[in-house]
């Protein structure tokens, strides 16, 4: 593959990736959680590898919100200050798109996101932020997920019809397949089925959709009915009149406009984020070939810097190949503990000097963060807090580090930060507990490598896959976690972790839950880590062999280019 992105013309990019968000660095706030995330670590190891893609997103020239939190767990969510000029390029090219009467002006911002052997990958942030736009349309790129069912639908228009013009307008007219990236860039469809009619007259109804399926590859990443974007006929139909009537009609259903529905009917290629998820997405969506393709975390952007030390000394080409890993087994258990020993005190002083919490080095540390909200049960530790102060009365001293934001207009998950709260003043003279605000990136790449063991408590059958665990192990953390998602792929007992609960317990029950993970504390977790050293060494040692050489992003991209982009 070429290295030089100017020489690189329309034959070259093959695969165009759109997603509602990206994480690209914490400086730039153009992601919300674990979708951005993962969006990230797919172009990152695209770029390692070579792989002919672009990639779509929006420009949230406001950023994702950045979370305070008051002495009562209150969650306020304030403006991220960012230029987005400061970290991209302008390009020339502009398009619009129909919406309602009128038309709205896009442009395209461009960051090259550069790969271990100098390959670039471009992303396109596109950006309705224009003196031709009225001041409402110029706000359609400013927040993410933002606003009311109708700013959704604009800027889910913006992504799929405007990401679709973008690419042609700035010469990618060779697409071979889009990848849409969960089903807010559906719409992606409608601009297709348009595309082919004009060049394709002749087509009937079939041949339109299957030369559009052909094009389109879908990833459904929720279990959470919440998490499947709907819009009511009307709204639909309103936005979207510039289009034909014939088209819309095509796109909409009974219950209206279902972006998930839309991706499925006209993507070729599916699929789930986990084999568990896979399965789940089957039932929810019968009828449909719903494959999975397991989730996975870009392993070097994710490994903090002693263990990067560690590796480069004994394993050469980790960098290149992740699945290299796996020789972590002949790496001296002592030295994976010292390096973790570093992580751990680059976290406890950073905790420390926040919060003057006063906790050690070496005492046990739970870690848990994840955007805060019901089913993934931030708070399923504390449910019984007279148990826990037995536990580390009885067995060893306990310390828990957590983080996460709430989305700012999920009440329930505000009042979870709360109730964490409470317990935290309620524990203080038993266990140390902090809850850091404003979990990102950076925040979390001091978090996951230095804590002892990873908590992971989402209610079954909702976490679509999780990566966190995936991070933690990458750093020698293994993981205390519910048997869901990934971890039902991950977890050999006593060897890369420990579960929660059973296989068999679906839906969760949180009382048995709760009861489970405090047996598990008790009688095998802290037992190990405080009175047998050398097991706890070879479970971290597991954990990197066993894990990060398999739920990395580099086998993940593996598995789309053979299943989904090049099939």
């Amino acid at each position: 593959m070429s290295t030089d992105n100017h020489s690189r013309t329309e034959r070259d990019i093959r695969i165009a990736l759109l997603s509602m968000e990206i994480g690209i660095d914490h400086e730039m706030p153009t992601y919300g959680g674990g979708l951005g995330i993962l969006a990230g670590d797919i172009l990152r190891s695209c770029a390692d590898v070579g792989v002919p893609i672009v990639a779509v997103t929006l420009a949230i020239n406001k950023g994702s919100a950045s979370q305070k939190l008051d002495d009562e767990g209150n969650q306020i969510e304030l403006p991220a200050d960012w230029r987005i000029d400061d970290f991209t390029t302008l390009m020339a090219p502009r398009v619009s798109v129909p919406v309602e009467d009128r038309e709205v002006k896009i442009q395209a911002w461009e960051y090259l996101m550069t790969g271990i052997g100098g390959y670039q990958v471009p992303v396109y942030f596109l950006d309705t932020n224009l003196f031709e736009n009225s001041a409402s349309d110029r706000e359609i790129t400013y927040y993410l997920y933002g606003g009311d069912e109708r700013y959704r639908l604009l800027q889910e228009i913006v992504l799929g019809i405007g990401g679709v013009r973008m690419l042609d307008a700035l010469g990618y007219t060779n697409i071979r397949k889009y990848h849409l990236n969960e089903g807010h860039s559906a719409l992606v469809a409608l601009e297709l089925i348009k595309k082919v009619k004009e060049d394709n007259p002749e087509y009937n109804d079939e041949q339109i959709l299957e030369s559009v399926r052909k094009k389109c590859i879908f990833t459904t990443h929720t279990p959470v009915q919440a998490g499947h974007d709907r819009f009511p006929e009307q709204l639909a139909k309103s936005l979207l009149r510039g289009f034909g009537n014939g088209e819309i009609d095509e796109i909409c259903h009974e219950d209206g406009l279902n972006m998930t529905l839309l991706a499925l009917k006209y993507s070729e290629y599916i699929n789930g984020v986990a084999k568990k998820h896979g399965e789940v997405s089957r039932n929810m969506f019968p009828g449909y070939p719903i494959d999975s393709i397991t989730n996975g975390v870009h392993h070097v952007f994710w490994t903090t810097e002693s263990f990067c030390k560690l590796y480069d000394k004994y394993i050469s080409g980790w960098r290149k190949d992740p699945f290299d890993l796996r020789y972590v087994i002949s790496i001296p258990k002592k030295e994976i503990v010292q390096a973790h020993a570093e992580a751990k005190r680059l976290l406890i002083d950073l905790v420390n000097a926040r919060h003057g919490t006063g906790m050690d080095y070496d005492t046990f540390t739970i870690g848990f963060a994840r955007r805060v909200t019901g089913y993934k049960r931030p708070d399923l530790l504390f449910s019984n807090p007279d148990r826990l102060v037995d536990i580390v009365k009885n067995t060893g001293p306990i310390q828990v580090i957590l983080a996460g934001k709430a989305h700012p207009k999920d009440t329930g998950g505000k009042e979870l930060i709360k109730n964490i709260f409470v317990n935290i003043k309620r524990l203080k003279d038993d266990i140390k507990i902090v809850f850091l605000e404003n979990y990102d990136m950076e925040l979390a790449k001091f978090i996951i490598p230095g804590v002892d063991v990873w908590l992971n408590t989402p209610k079954r059958p909702l976490e679509a896959s999780g990566t966190s665990g995936m991070k933690a192990c990458l750093n020698g953390v293994p993981s205390l976690s519910i048997l869901d998602g990934w971890w039902l792929e991950g977890c050999i007992e006593g060897v890369t972790g420990w579960a929660i609960g059973s296989i068999a317990a679906e839906p969760s029950d949180d009382s048995k839950d709760a009861e489970d993970l405090y047996d598990k504390l008790e009688q095998v977790v802290l037992p190990m880590f405080y009175d047998n050293k050398d097991a706890w060494a070879r479970i971290m040692r597991y954990a990197i062999a066993f894990n990060s050489s398999f739920f990395n992003s580099h086998r993940m991209v593996q598995q789309y280019l053979l299943n989904a982009y090049f099939a």
